[in-house]
């Protein structure tokens, strides 16, 4: 949000982030942005609320967040060799004025193939058990992946900010505004 130069205050919906049955990785990381929007948008009405989630499509199903240790080895064993989708996507919502936008931006990403050792050093490194596929692309997991294909490489690691720009600027923010200049 710095990057946008946009003025901003961070809060954690508590929200439930557990699939429901049948329902698609698209699915899910569509109901979920939203969720997170209008949690936080019912508390803070004339506010602009950003929610987003980030979910990893392995064939069709979704990939969450391992939290163990012995569930992010299995996923990234799974995931070896492997093409993974993961699709962030974000809702920009105001509850005064019932706007809601959503968008998704899906990013294909490759994994390379590695021993178990090398993945225990990895995940005993970076500990990256509160992220969906378990490997940060931001950090050291970035070696385990051979290619990534997206429109807005920024989206990978957490929020797509090609996409919440146009969001922001079709309601009004101004981005480009100079800075005050102070005599």
């Amino acid at each position: 949000m710095e990057r946008l130069n946009v003025s901003f205050s961070v809060y954690s919906p508590d929200v439930d982030e557990t699939p429901k049955i049948g329902e698609s990785p698209a699915q899910l990381v569509e109901r979920l942005s939203h969720l997170k929007a209008l949690c936080i948008s019912e508390k803070h009405p004339d506010a602009w609320v950003i929610g987003s989630d980030q979910v990893a499509d392995f064939h069709g199903a979704a990939i969450g967040k391992p939290v163990t240790h012995d569930r992010a080895l299995a996923q990234l064993q799974m995931m070896q060799g492997e093409k993974v989708i993961f699709r962030t996507g974000m809702c920009l919502m105001q509850h005064k004025s019932s706007t809601s936008l959503y968008t998704c931006v899906d990013t294909e990403v490759s994994f390379r193939d590695f021993d178990e050792a090398t993945l225990e050093n990895y995940l005993l490194t970076e500990k990256p058990y509160d992220c969906a596929g378990s490997a940060k692309a931001e950090g050291l997991g970035i070696g385990l992946l051979a290619e990534m294909k997206s429109t807005d490489p920024t989206a990978i690691i957490g929020l797509p900010l090609i996409q919440l720009s146009g969001l922001l600027m079709s309601v009004g923010f101004k981005l480009f505004t100079p800075p005050v200049m102070l005599r």
